[in-house]
């Protein structure tokens, strides 16, 4: 892709709150990149722990911006930075990740004039035995992404900004998943979407069970704001009554139990590639499976109806006040 003209410049746009623990990592990664964003634009949206300060050393290295937006939404802020900037191409990431040097390039190298939105990919940088399991359980590998449907992250992606325009930009009104209805927003609207595999963002997974449940209920109180995947979602009630009867009765069905926990957790047993690590390595990540699996999916459960409750109230509402 040719460079240097006005209409090929990009823009790299994140937001931050109190990331002064995990700021530099990104941007030495920013720095470390191979093709090199032309401008940079950051919003904090309040940060209190030093993050500014933070920032505030990496402008004279950097071709970076910094936007005081305190109180935004990470959708707020991402188009407060995108409207901040003055590329025609904007490219995303998140907080709390480190970028591959060859992050930007891959996610620019596919991006063709018949394509609109190029999206690249995450892989979990664990820390911890706790941290390797979430990331194989709860997360895809490449070789599990249909590159006709996947819908990016906004850890990792590269969109034209007549695209953004096009949809309205970010959903500001949700607080979670708001990159999910951003992406089938593109989509509706025709969009042409590209994959970048190498185009990688490394982000710690979540450290505890508690901030793991916190972060699903999350994700699942946005899926029922926007009307996300109601079919998916009743599936996992179903699955969950079905196996709590089977639990009670017994019987000669007893046995479908332990079946269904087999299949249900072969895929990250698949991505935890146990193979070339000792014995005693391997028994707590396999056991930590089932239950990160259980964890999740209660959290899913009891989000889910909290943000289709709150949908219903502000349909409501609207309705009321039109």
């Amino acid at each position: 892709m040719a460079r240097g003209h006005a209409r090929e410049r990009t823009a790299l746009i994140l937001t931050v709150l109190n990331e002064a623990g995990t700021v530099d990592k990104l941007l030495e990664s920013v720095a470390a990149q191979r093709s090199a964003p032309d401008e940079i634009v950051i919003v904090d949206g309040g940060s209190t722990d030093g993050t500014r300060e933070a920032l505030r050393l990496w402008e004279s290295r950097l071709p970076l911006r910094v936007v005081e937006k305190p109180g935004a939404t990470i959708a707020g802020g991402r188009n407060a930075a995108i409207r901040a900037s003055t590329a025609e191409l904007i490219a995303v990431t998140d907080a709390g990740v480190r970028l591959e040097p060859d992050w930007l390039a891959e996610l620019q190298t596919r991006l063709t004039p018949q394509v609109d939105v190029v999206s690249g990919f995450f892989s979990p940088d664990a820390c911890s035995t706790f941290e390797w399991a979430l990331g194989a359980t709860s997360l895809p590998t490449v070789e599990d992404i249909d590159p006709t449907s996947f819908l990016p992250s906004s850890r990792s992606v590269l969109f034209r900004r007549s695209a953004w325009q096009q949809v309205g930009g970010y959903p500001e009104w949700l607080d979670y998943c708001e990159d999910i209805v951003f992406d089938l927003a593109l989509r509706r609207a025709g969009c042409r979407f590209a994959f970048a595999p190498l185009a990688i963002a490394w982000f710690r997974p979540r450290q505890s069970f508690q901030a793991f449940f916190r972060q699903y209920y999350l994700y699942a109180r946005g899926d029922g704001k926007a009307g996300l995947w109601p079919g998916r979602h009743a599936i996992r009630y179903l699955t969950y009554i079905a196996a709590a009867i089977l639990l009670v009765r017994r019987g000669r069905l007893g046995w479908l139990l332990p079946f269904g926990i087999v299949v249900y957790t072969r895929r990250p047993m698949q991505r935890l590639r146990l193979k070339t690590r000792p014995l005693e390595e391997c028994l707590l990540p396999v056991s930590l499976v089932p239950v990160i699996r259980l964890v999740g999916d209660l959290a899913k459960m009891l989000g889910y109806p909290v943000g289709v409750r709150w949908r219903i109230g502000h349909a409501w509402t609207s309705r009321s006040s039109s």
